[in-house]
């Protein structure tokens, strides 16, 4: 090869840096991501709880870059910037902001991350002011979340009869819909139509086959699907925001579109929990590990009674029907298409519950429709529960790209 000319050298010296600036800047979303995933799991914080505290954290981030190029439109606020503005600054002190207004007792971890943010950033009066708009930014989208419902106390009341004992575990959850949401109308928008009867063929169906293959005994589920299953056993955002980091560094995303991409696929798995929460404690439907052992009182001589069955793993503490998991994945994987298409190369995941194992996919339909398999080999959810999940989940998805933060650069452009 041969030797560059010094202005060719000079060329790309400059190309080489604003590339690896752009990749700095975008890194710091996903930096922001992983320290709230961090404290979620430091925390053990229900996934609503989680899931609403990460759509505020990425839409303050995003209102906050995005006012400096204006690149699309915003969330709610109204914010102004010039362009000379450090968008990492401003993207850093909104997250910081975020966080610790949702976490005050993590402010010394909190300030670690900030000073380790803006520590690469030149001290100058574009530094300066992009510390300034990202603390306009969390301020602003702290208020519009202020008296959101987040804060309903618990009062689920179990039903019995008086002086009848029953278990006294409380499911979890049952305020989640109180929350309002980021981007449906109401909790129960999408709420999904009531299930099957109890004497119907679906319901017939599909309870006979997770007695089959969700069975702790089964003899029927392969050793693949019992894999899938224990790795699915994850739920949550970090479910999901590996996957959301990988397709952002995989199409190298500048700072506002990798903003973008976070702060709505946070907004739809944040009212994808509102809304399954809503339609699960509506519908209040039983377990199939209730159904199967009670099944001698739905009449229904197709779907006998099995008293001592069990499913594959513990089953989740709040009524069956829909499948949140299901609705989740389904309304990520709907915004990723929008956004990048359902060819996405290679995306890779892992699971601490099923350490050593990393599930890989390169269409984000399969990465959706495996989890949605992955809670029937479990023996948690109906067959019909995981399709009602999943097509509220689309229904969700398709609302966030379609009516918050569009732009003069269309989402097609990032499937090049």
């Amino acid at each position: 090869m041969a030797p560059l000319s010094r202005f060719s050298l000079a060329i790309w010296i400059s190309g080489a840096l604003a590339l690896s600036a752009t990749a700095a800047r975008a890194d710091i979303i996903m930096d922001w991501n992983a320290k709230a995933d961090a404290l979620a799991i430091e925390k053990q914080l229900l996934n609503a709880a989680n899931s609403r505290g990460q759509a505020m954290l990425h839409i303050a981030m995003f209102e906050a870059v995005n006012a400096i190029d204006r690149r699309y439109a915003p969330y709610k606020l109204k914010l102004t910037a010039d362009k000379n503005v450090s968008g990492e600054a401003a993207a850093a002190a909104a997250a910081y902001d975020v966080l610790l207004t949702l976490h005050p007792d993590k402010k010394a971890d909190l300030d670690a991350t900030l000073a380790a943010s803006l520590a690469g950033i030149a001290e100058n009066e574009a530094k300066a002011k992009g510390i300034e708009l990202g603390k306009q930014a969390a301020a602003g989208i702290i208020a519009l979340r202020a008296n959101d419902g987040s804060s309903t106390p618990e009062d689920y009341r179990p039903a019995t009869a008086a002086g009848v004992y029953i278990p006294t575990t409380i499911p979890i959850e049952s305020t989640a819909s109180k929350i309002t949401p980021f981007v449906m109308a109401s909790a129960s928008q999408f709420r999904a139509a009531p299930p099957p009867a109890l004497t119907s063929e679906t319901w017939t169906r599909d309870l006979n086959e997770i007695r089959e293959i969700g069975s702790l005994a089964s003899a029927k589920r392969s050793a693949e699907q019992t894999t899938i299953a224990r790795f699915w056993f994850f739920t949550g955002p970090r479910t999901y925001n590996a996957i959301v980091r990988q397709i952002a560094s995989n199409r190298t995303m500048d700072l506002v579109d990798c903003a973008r991409l976070y702060a709505l696929t946070s907004i739809a798995s944040a009212d994808a929990f509102i809304a399954v929460f809503d339609a699960k404690y509506a519908h209040n439907l039983w377990r199939p590990v209730t159904a199967i052992r009670n099944a001698d009182l739905t009449s229904n001589p197709a779907t006998p009674r099995e008293a001592s069955w069990q499913p594959l793993g513990v089953t989740p503490m709040h009524p069956e029907y829909p499948c949140a998991h299901c609705i989740v994945s389904s309304a990520i994987a709907t915004v990723l298409q929008h956004v990048v298409g359902n060819e996405v190369g290679e995306i890779a995941l892992v699971s601490p519950t099923a350490p050593g194992v990393t599930r890989k996919w390169t269409r984000l339909q399969d990465y959706s429709d495996e989890v949605s398999s992955a809670r029937i080999y479990a023996g948690f959810h109906y067959r019909f529960s995981t399709e009602a999940g999943k097509e509220m989940g689309k229904k969700i998805g398709d609302l966030a790209v379609t009516t918050l933060m569009p732009g003069a650069v269309a989402d097609a452009q990032q499937k090049r």
